[in-house]
């Protein structure tokens, strides 16, 4: 089966090359080409590939922040691409990541090339996600809470923008967004979800719910420790008893 590549990065020029250098591989099929991060992050979530090559200097999402917001089982080879950065590339060599260095020429391309596809053939999801995060936490980068969220719908991919979301239920192997009139289901535990979430802007009220506290219209206590939490909208959430020391982030001690 053909290696399924993705091409990221801002320069036109460089995924020009990078085309090119790729084309000439019969393994190799390019599945795509982005020119920011969010671009990247789409197109992962939709179709993920088997080998990325990742710029690292991008605008706005770059390419840590692509690996941070990136949430598949199907953990993509990546080999970085970065023009500078000493530091980054001393941590690449410590974790055995790939990397490319600006301007690097054939033979140094074919050298990570045959790197990442040796790791795509003896590929252990769970040692990348491990490798991934160790590098991460050694160049010390925090994580970022999105500022959005990308659904797979029929067929395409449509973001929902947590500042529109009223709540978020959980819905078997999956978890339901619920945005005014709309509601988005995304394949994702209610755990997992709460991970990438701010805790200043979303907060956990039972082992099924989390509200966008902006979202909180009232809350009225119940019987044995528990509230029933009014949205702006009129919805109405129990908090359980479990998840009463939640309550200091609506400002309640």
């Amino acid at each position: 089966m053909k290696i399924r590549t993705l091409i990221v990065d801002d320069e036109p020029l460089a995924r020009e090359r990078l085309r090119r250098l790729l084309e000439g591989e019969p393994e190799i099929e390019i599945v795509g080409e982005c020119a920011d991060g969010r671009e990247a992050v789409a197109a992962i979530q939709k179709q993920p590939p088997d080998l990325m090559f990742l710029d690292i200097q991008m605008p706005e999402l770059d390419g840590f922040g692509v690996l941070q917001a990136t949430n598949t089982q199907h953990v993509p080879v990546i080999v970085f691409v970065t023009a500078h950065d000493k530091f980054a590339l001393r941590a690449f060599e410590v974790h055995a990541v790939d990397y490319l260095l600006k301007p690097f020429d054939r033979e140094r391309f074919q050298t990570a090339l045959r790197r990442a596809l040796e790791r795509v053939r003896n590929r252990d999801s769970q040692a990348l996600q491990q490798r991934q995060a160790a590098l991460l936490a050694d160049l010390k980068i925090p994580p970022k809470s999105p500022d959005r969220l990308a659904v797979k719908s029929a067929g395409r991919v449509v973001f929902v923008k947590l500042s529109d979301i009223d709540w978020i239920e959980a819905a078997h192997n999956y978890v339901e967004l619920h945005a005014g009139k709309e509601s988005h289901l995304l394949r994702e535990t209610l755990n997992a979800i709460e991970a990438r979430l701010s805790p200043e802007k979303f907060v956990r009220i039972s082992r099924s719910a989390i509200v966008n506290i902006e979202r909180v219209k009232e809350l009225q206590p119940l019987f044995h420790g528990e509230y029933t939490v009014t949205l702006q909208n009129g919805t109405r959430v129990t908090l359980s008893r479990r998840y009463r020391d939640k309550l200091k982030q609506f400002g309640i001690s």
